[in-house]
């Protein structure tokens, strides 16, 4: 172990373990490496040790395998949708290759699709879950902005096709406001019969 305590040594390759979280399993990320020897270690900064030593917590290989963790489909907030709309009575597809964007669901009955949009990643304005990081701020920013642009353009592309499009945001899926806003949802599709 390093003289600093501050210093935790870290591996290159991120270790996986089951933790028990209730009922269920989650994959972590150990951090712990002290299996291995000291020149396969690397040390990352912690509680305010020297600012300069490291820009992130993590080796790049770690970081790429937490951003490889980050869902894109079959998230939380579209499966709330998903398992509404079934015990309704509704049918669906799922992430259609051949409509512009890939819609999470789409209703063909009804020629509506729907997008389950994630607050931070599509950059859901005067949101509260909207938060722009401190690092790498102007990057962030810039890979939100081309997001948006991408749901637009699909949005166009895809009302021109004569598709009718519903986008539901992460946080209107929060317990609060999850009732009111599948009722909407609900009403909307109804009203089109």
């Amino acid at each position: 172990m390093p003289d600093n305590p501050k210093l935790i040594p870290q591996t290159d390759k991120p270790k996986t373990a089951s933790k028990k979280v209730g009922r269920r399993k989650q994959k972590g990320v150990l951090t712990s490496n002290t299996h291995l020897p000291p020149d396969d270690r690397i040390f990352v900064n912690c509680e305010g040790a020297n600012k300069n030593f490291m820009t992130d917590t993590h080796s790049k290989e770690t970081r790429s395998y937490n951003m490889s963790r980050i869902k894109g489909k079959n998230t939380k907030p579209e499966l709330v949708v998903r398992r509404f709309l079934f015990a309704n009575g509704f049918r669906y597809r799922l992430h259609a290759k051949n409509l512009p964007g890939k819609p999470d669901i789409v209703l063909p009955k009804y020629k509506t699709v729907i997008f389950v949009n994630g607050c931070f990643w599509h950059g859901h304005q005067n949101c509260k879950y909207f938060v722009p990081p401190k690092t790498r701020t102007e990057w962030w920013l810039q890979k939100i902005t081309n997001t948006q642009k991408r749901d637009r353009q699909a949005k166009t592309e895809l009302q021109s096709l004569g598709w009718r499009v519903i986008t539901i945001w992460e946080c209107e899926l929060k317990p609060k406001k999850v009732e009111e806003r599948l009722n909407a949802l609900l009403s909307y599709l109804l009203s089109m019969k």
